[in-house]
């Protein structure tokens, strides 16, 4: 650990003091070895002078310095990264509701395996974090403002119908604008919690068709980077998917390039769904990602338990190997 790692450096001087005290007990041990040497009787000597335990006899000492290190070590209050859970966030799901997701090549099909996974990332999520609803087809609305109200998002995810189109960059944008309110309602952009877009979606965007134009997925990713708000997206199908639309089939493949160039223009991660289990483990991975935050907190709890058991263990050895303390 670097020495910017503790909230109170200078008490690592004591160790200082801690080397001193090993250096002395070295040297009183040697001088003790060099008077006994003095005796030419060591018949003599060895009626007179008590048994000695030999080299365990420095074990109390060695484990009293060692304590006195770990005890200095927890004085100089060390810290360490810990993940804590977020009190403060904002997360706003975008669902496609498109009529691809009407496939049936993840079962019992891509909107209800969607609905399933949604509802337990709406369950599992950080209780803390502010949790909002966006649908998108061929438009993009709000079905629930971002909100800790958990129940009121299970239920507008019940209850989503499909449409025809894809505009992935209103549904971008739509999630923006409900991130702004909720930040302007909060005190502004500076007390703002942080924000995140989680987009699930199966086809490339439609409406317009072109991601780059001034209402595309790309031109919103883009946007939404200046904002400093990550999109990350999930790509959910399979190749093969189709629907069957008056009475033709029409093939639904999964668009994973475009979806991927989302996420990476807005800094946020890009994953692939082919099934109900993936889809959970995307959502899982995100939860570890948006619902927890990496603090440096007070770490002197191991170092001061480590240097109590250390002088406890040295007096425990002192008193058996010696009948007494050191």
């Amino acid at each position: 650990m670097s020495i910017s790692g503790f909230t109170s450096p200078w008490w690592l001087l004591f160790l200082v003091v801690v080397a001193a005290i090993a250096a002395g007990y070295v040297l009183v041990q040697r001088r003790r070895l060099s008077n006994t040497l003095r005796f030419t009787n060591f018949e003599l000597l060895e009626k007179v002078a008590p048994d000695r335990p030999g080299r365990a006899r420095h074990i109390p000492v060695a484990l009293l310095l060692a304590g006195l290190v770990f005890l200095t070590v927890a004085l100089a209050g060390p810290t360490a990264e810990q993940r804590v859970p977020r009190n403060r966030a904002t997360v706003v799901a975008v669902i496609d509701v498109s009529l691809s997701m009407e496939a049936t090549d993840v079962a019992p099909s891509r909107l209800a395996a969607a609905q399933e996974a949604a509802k337990q990332f709406a369950d599992d999520l950080t209780p803390g974090i502010n949790l909002g609803l966006v649908a998108f087809s061929g438009t993009a609305s709000v079905l629930v403002s971002p909100t800790t109200n958990r129940e009121a998002t299970k239920t507008a995810i019940d209850h989503l119908q499909l449409s025809e189109r894809t505009a992935t960059g209103e549904a971008i944008f739509t999630a923006m604008q409900s991130i702004d309110t909720l930040s302007a309602v909060l005190g502004g952009s500076d007390q703002a919690p942080p924000a995140r877009i989680v987009l699930l979606s199966d086809g490339k965007q439609t409406v317009p068709e072109s991601p780059d134009d001034p209402r595309g997925g790309f031109t919103a990713a883009r946007q939404a980077a200046e904002k400093g708000i990550p999109v990350s997206t999930i790509s959910f199908g399979t190749s093969t998917g189709t629907v069957t639309i008056e009475d033709e089939r029409i093939p639904v493949p999964v668009d994973d390039p475009s979806l991927k160039e989302i996420a990476n223009l807005s800094g946020g991660s890009f994953f692939t769904a082919s099934s109900l289990e993936e889809l959970e483990d995307a959502y899982n991975t995100l939860e570890e990602q948006i619902g927890f935050e990496t603090t440096r907190g007070d770490a002197s709890r191991p170092w001061l338990m480590l240097g109590a058991l250390s002088v406890a263990a040295g007096l425990v050895f002192a008193m058996v190997l010696r009948q007494r303390l050191p």
